[in-house]
């Protein structure tokens, strides 16, 4: 018999606690058989069958589309992006290839495509890009149940009220997850901005993502406790375990109404320091939920989604109806666009492959739009003609690394201006630009970029990595990811200090921006603005408003003055527990910090708790 339940950690995506039984989805048992197909006239049957079998998985999805429920509507698009996954050619024209180059049959033809891809994609550093495999694994797999003959759907078979644990849920199993029957969401991989993420926030459904193994460590039917919050999932709990997160349960249900009732309030201090606090978005359908949880702008409005996944380039009317619609519904607030920030290796079937060894540090974000001109003029264009009529528009670039990039993007997007002029087309001739500080070269010439644009932006997530010299998703090195590194504080203060001398505001955004934690030296920094995920805003805006600037720039003086990342970690935790007693008692701080990727289980004793 047991005597302990073991722990799993991942990354708490929907915040709140369920407690009950397992259901895990089998996702990687879809049999078939693997051979060589003989003969030209073979060949092309395979082919074709493999052809057939894409066609009918778009038939599906376009079936699902007319049959998704209300209150699953705004995300009925995600179908879409399945859809168009379906004929990407890293799917799509490489299994072609390996039927009729290597003579596979086209379930292996397919899953080695599958296989290429998650290369490709595992490679890269940069979180929102790498989620996307999810969706282009479960655009491969409905194709291969149809191959295999095995269409039904694994989320079919749940018929009790369930903790769903899986390797990935799909975009279309997502939408189609009767919210009566579910409990809570468990991946195995996936990210905070992965759509599992965002449709289970949307609904209200705890759930906890990158839980490593958790498919082979949980069984259908054993008791579970996840905390959405934290991440941490606890297998065949105790029953003072149970009682504990029942209790839990109930305080952090109205703790979070509370402050969800206080939201549309502004986020000022007590002592009458305001900060606007905004949301990161990248779909048109957040917009409800960041207004609704006090979004103040949109700080961050991801532009990547119309590139991605693509059989052509997206033309600038699609671009321009997606920025003003955005504009009109966020009006009289800002929105901030970030020009596209995609690495060359992501540009889909539309722009020839290259060859690059290392992408992250290669032709990508405005390195791309500057090599590609006329891609980076029929976004401006858009984003120019959308800014017309409510004027609330800004445009952004990212990973700028000197002046000279910024003059060239300043150069074209003049060149833009004056297009627009001669044919008459109407834009905001005072849009304001800003950069991304995301690099260290950035930071050291901040003082000369200040003084070329209207507002910074600081990139944390980039600019920790780029600083310290790791890649989080590397287990070896994860630990060094330290968001509280003495450099990295260093960095945002010298920045922060640099743009308000030249007169221009500067803005913080990524996961330092909603973590809590980091507020009060934040604050104390005197940054301007901070850009989150939208289910962050009314916690971060109630402590603001429970906090005192004065006390604030003191801890970022004494912050400075220490020389690792552990003091100044103790430091900011007991200053949390001092001053937000009560959000220290529903939240754990210390799961705040931002971790690299790397995922643990652990057993717990079962001899009750103190």
């Amino acid at each position: 018999m047991n005597n302990s339940s073991l722990v799993i950690d991942g990354i708490g995506a929907s915040p709140g606690i369920s407690i009950g039984k397992a259901h895990v989805l089998d996702r990687h048992r879809i049999a078939f058989p693997k051979y060589n197909v003989l003969g030209d006239e073979a060949v092309e049957l395979e082919c074709r069958r493999f052809e057939e079998a894409v066609v009918k998985a778009e038939s599906d999805l376009e079936s699902i589309k007319k049959t998704v429920r209300s209150e699953f509507m705004e995300h009925a698009h995600l179908l879409e992006v399945q859809q168009m996954i379906l004929r990407d050619r890293s799917i799509y024209d490489e299994s072609l290839n390996f039927i009729r180059r290597d003579r596979l049959n086209a379930q292996l033809a397919l899953l080695k495509s599958l296989a290429k891809a998650r290369q490709v994609f595992s490679s890269l550093n940069d979180d929102y890009v790498r989620s996307r495999i999810a969706d282009v694994e479960a655009a491969a797999e409905r194709v291969m149940r149809i191959l295999s003959g095995q269409e039904q759907s694994p989320l079919d078979e749940i018929r009790d009220r369930v903790i769903v644990v899986a390797h990935e849920i799909s975009p279309a199993d997502a939408i189609q997850l009767e919210v009566e029957h579910t409990l809570g969401v468990i991946t195995e991989i996936g990210g905070r901005t992965s759509h599992t993420s965002i449709i289970a926030r949307s609904l209200n459904i705890p759930a906890v993502v990158a839980a490593e193994n958790a498919t082979r460590l949980i069984t259908t039917g054993e008791i579970l406790i996840i905390d959405g919050t934290t991440g941490k999932i606890i297998i065949n709990p105790t029953e003072d375990e149970i009682g504990f997160y029942y209790e839990r349960q109930l305080e952090l249900e109205n703790y979070i109404k509370e402050i969800g009732r206080k939201a549309h309030l502004s986020a000022q201090t007590r002592d009458g320091y305001t900060i606007s606090v905004e949301a990161n978005i990248e779909m048109l359908e957040e917009v409800g939920g960041a207004r609704e949880n006090g979004a103040e702008a949109i700080g961050l409005y991801r532009t990547e989604f119309f590139f991605m996944n693509r059989a052509d380039m997206p033309d600038e009317e699609s671009l321009f109806r997606d920025y003003r619609d955005l504009s009109e519904l966020m009006a009289p607030s800002v929105v901030t666009i970030r020009t596209l920030d995609l690495g060359a290796e992501k540009l889909s079937a539309w722009y020839p492959k290259l060859d690059e060894v290392n992408p992250v540090l290669g032709l990508r974000s405005i390195r791309l739009c500057l090599h590609y001109p006329e891609l980076f003029k029929v976004q401006l264009r858009a984003i120019l003609r959308a800014s017309a009529a409510a004027k609330n528009i800004r445009v952004m670039f990212p990973l700028v690394s000197g002046v000279a990039e910024l003059l060239d993007a300043k150069r074209i997007v003049n060149g833009v201006k004056e297009d627009l002029e001669r044919e008459r087309i109407p834009f905001d001739e005072n849009i304001q630009i800003g950069v991304m500080i995301e690099l260290p070269s950035a930071v050291a010439v901040a003082d000369l970029l200040a003084t070329e644009v209207d507002f910074f932006s600081i990139g944390t997530n980039d600019l920790i990595q780029y600083s310290i010299g790791i890649d989080r998703t590397n287990e070896h090195v994860a630990y060094l990811f330290e968001p509280l590194h003495p450099a990295v504080l260093r960095f945002i203060k010298h920045t922060v200090d640099a743009g308000h001398k030249a007169g221009i505001s500067v803005a913080l955004c990524g996961e330092m921006a909603g973590e809590p934690l980091y507020l009060p030296i934040l604050l104390g920094f005197g940054i301007d603005s901070l850009s989150m995920n939208p289910q962050s805003l009314p916690r971060v805006k109630n402590l603001i408003r429970r906090s005192l600037i004065k006390d604030c720039r003191r801890l970022a003086k004494k912050a400075l003055r220490l020389s690792t990342a552990r003091e100044i970690n103790e430091l900011l935790e007991k200053t949390i527990k001092k001053s937000f007693p009560e959000e220290f008692r529903v939240f754990n701080p210390s799961a705040f910090a931002v971790k690299g990727p790397a995922r643990s289980a652990h057993r717990i004793p079962q001899t009750g708790t103190e």
